[in-house]
């Protein structure tokens, strides 16, 4: 079948000429009832409507009966949900590349304010993809790094303060503040990374049963309730790899429903490039996504001779210095091996780098793989 398509939903003889619930390709006449679950062609006879696909892929949706091709259908969602997930998509960024499914995924969890852990390297967008959910849903944002913070008590729940003028008093923090505000998506950037005293704040304000912040450990001590319709998105690096990242609390992770964001493909990492530097070269582009691409196939292996990868963050600052007139060698110089030890010399991690940029140098000289400084640092 051709796609976009619509199906004419009407009652029609099926075998022995019995009057049967029916689906009809709209344009060719053809009877597609078999290629429809049952249950969504009889919502559609029922509601009095007709069905439209976009792709092999997509979903059927209820159209107007009459719809045509010629005027793109207007779907007519079944309820506020369903209204959201079919515009969603739209809202997502251009430079913001996710599969649809995942996308609408964590949209529609907060949107019913469900807690959403967002796991994945480092560098894949996680941060950026809790900000465009909470722009696209048209709620406000509050912002808290959670790995940065040496105070988590301060942080999170606010200090008290003495003045000549006011005497003791209690300052709460901007946490408390957004827990208090009705319908913001508050951010917790890094929550892997934070002290255990952050985690076991946070854990009433996360249960879904409880949903209240306890503003000191006495018996009676006051609370903050969260308020109505606030959404909690946290972002996670987890796993081995991550030597700065602490074994996180399994009871609060399971407070979390987990999306993962992977690496892109390098057609999607060399489209994000085109994206933003427009005039950056189509070969320089797919060069250095290669190269990136090459770090985390290796960090895989069973025999890796690296300990971290090249992210999508340092790609796209790659390319922001190609672009602006810095060659391969002198990027990859300053930009890249920085982020590869240089401990065992010719062994080193650095060398391996170094020998995967070599390949894509195209001026015909050859990169020294020891420069003076690396021989210095080697010899020291």
């Amino acid at each position: 079948m051709n796609y976009p398509l619509i199906a004419e939903v009407k009652e029609a003889p099926g075998k022995g000429g019995k009057m049967t619930k029916r689906a009809f390709n709209q344009v060719t006449g053809e009877d597609i009832t078999r290629s429809i679950v049952y249950a969504t062609l009889s919502n559609a006879f029922k509601n009095k409507s007709w069905l439209y696909k976009e792709t092999e892929n997509s979903a059927w949706q209820q159209v107007e009966q009459g719809s045509t091709l010629e005027a793109k259908p207007k779907v007519e969602p079944k309820n506020e949900i369903m209204s959201l997930l079919s515009t969603c998509v739209d809202k997502r960024p251009d430079t913001l590349f996710m599969e649809d499914l995942n996308w609408k995924f964590i949209c529609r969890n907060v949107y019913r304010g469900r807690n959403m852990m967002l796991t994945g390297p480092t560098g894949t967008g996680k941060s950026q993809t809790a900000i465009a959910v909470a722009k696209a849903l048209g709620k406000d944002l509050f912002y808290i790094n959670l790995g940065a913070t040496q105070d988590p008590r301060g942080t999170l729940i606010g200090n008290t303060h003495f003045s000549k003028d006011a005497g003791t008093f209690f300052n709460e923090s901007a946490f408390v503040q957004a827990l208090k505000t009705p319908g913001t998506v508050i951010l917790l950037d890094e929550i892997s990374r934070a002290h255990p005293e952050a985690w076991n704040i946070l854990m009433t304000v996360l249960d879904p049963g409880q949903r209240y912040l306890r503003l000191d450990e006495a018996v009676g001590a006051p609370t903050v309730k969260v308020a109505e319709g606030v959404s909690f998105i946290a972002t996670a690096n987890l796993g081995s790899e991550y030597t700065a990242v602490r074994v996180m609390d399994r009871a609060l992770i399971d407070r979390f429903t987990i999306a993962e964001i992977p690496f892109l493909s390098q057609k999607q990492e060399v489209s994000l490039l085109k994206k933003i530097y427009p005039t950056l070269d189509n070969e320089v582009a797919e060069n250095i996504a290669e190269i990136a691409g090459q770090t985390r196939e290796e960090i895989q292996s069973d025999t890796s001779r690296i300990s971290t990868m090249i992210s999508t963050r340092a790609v796209i600052e790659m390319a922001g210095l190609l672009d602006d007139g810095f060659s391969l060698a002198e990027c990859a110089q300053v930009s890249i091996y920085p982020l590869f030890s240089n401990d065992g010399g010719m062994q080193s991690e650095r060398t391996f780098v170094k020998q995967l940029v070599q390949k894509y140098i195209s001026d015909g000289t050859d990169e020294e793989l020891f420069n003076v400084e690396d021989a210095n640092d080697t010899n020291s």
